[in-house]
């Protein structure tokens, strides 16, 4: 991998005196989807937080080693932690639509950041919720609350709000565990359609999730990366004993 769009070396992370992550160093390619997995509690949501700074937020967080993103280290005391999470967006387990309309959701981050005139907010919602396979659905409810469509809609909306404000970078944290089979399908097509565009991250506890839409596989434990390789590579013939047992099912 010539230049990694993500690259850690030794990434400590520390909530007080507690080493939630080991070590941690691994190159992300552009324009891949690269799954974690792992049991829970193994430090995979945990390392996706500290590629947009969320860890910030959490009192007694220290943080030790580099991650860098096109080759800069996002941990330097001077980086704009707003301009870092544009660039790297982030969508959550639980869908967490803004209690307003859903046009108002998509246009919320390109509102921050000074864009006000109505036609060219309405091409920019149109626009991403195309990208975001919703519009079809939502064109004519644009004005009725997010939160009153259905758990897939609401995170497909949540997924174009992202995308308003171009990121770079998509971070998923489960973003299909509360949903039903049809609406993770339409999340994994619109993962591959997406990564023609965008680099993406996603922990998953679904092994057949990883194996479908990854390119790339990290298997983590206890804080530490046991293995990472192609996805069809350690699915058929994993390294690591230890990985053999957790993609086998025998434990996790």
């Amino acid at each position: 991998m010539t230049h990694p769009k993500i690259k850690t070396h030794k990434l400590n992370l520390y909530y007080g005196s507690n080493r939630a992550l080991k070590d941690v160093s691994i190159e992300i390619g552009s324009n891949r989807i690269t799954s974690l997995i792992g049991p829970s509690g193994c430090g995979k949501s945990t390392f996706l937080r500290t590629l947009n700074r969320l860890n910030d937020t959490i009192d007694n967080v220290r943080i030790e080693g580099d991650i860098n993103i096109d080759g800069i280290n996002i941990y330097d005391s001077n980086i704009d932690v707003v301009s870092l999470r544009k660039k790297v967006g982030m969508i959550f387990q639980k869908s967490n639509p803004f209690p307003k309309s859903v046009f108002e959701n998509i246009a919320y981050g390109p509102r921050i950041n000074g864009i006000n005139r109505t036609k060219e907010l309405e091409y920019i919602v149109e626009t991403n919720a195309r990208k975001a396979a919703i519009w079809d659905e939502v064109k004519d409810r644009l004005h009725d609350p997010a939160t009153g469509l259905s758990g897939g809609q609401q995170q497909r909306v949540c997924i174009a709000r992202a995308l308003a404000v171009d990121p770079e970078i998509l971070l998923m944290d489960e973003p299909a565990s509360a949903l039903d089979p049809i609406s993770t399908s339409k999340i994994e097509e619109l993962m591959f359609e997406l990564k023609k565009d965008l680099t993406i991250v996603i922990v998953t506890h679904n092994m057949q999730q990883a194996a479908r839409v990854s390119d790339h596989c990290a298997f983590f434990l206890s804080g530490e990366i046991i293995e990472y390789s192609e996805t069809g590579k350690m699915f058929t013939k994993p390294v690591n004993e230890k990985t053999q047992n957790y993609i086998s099912g025998r434990f996790g």
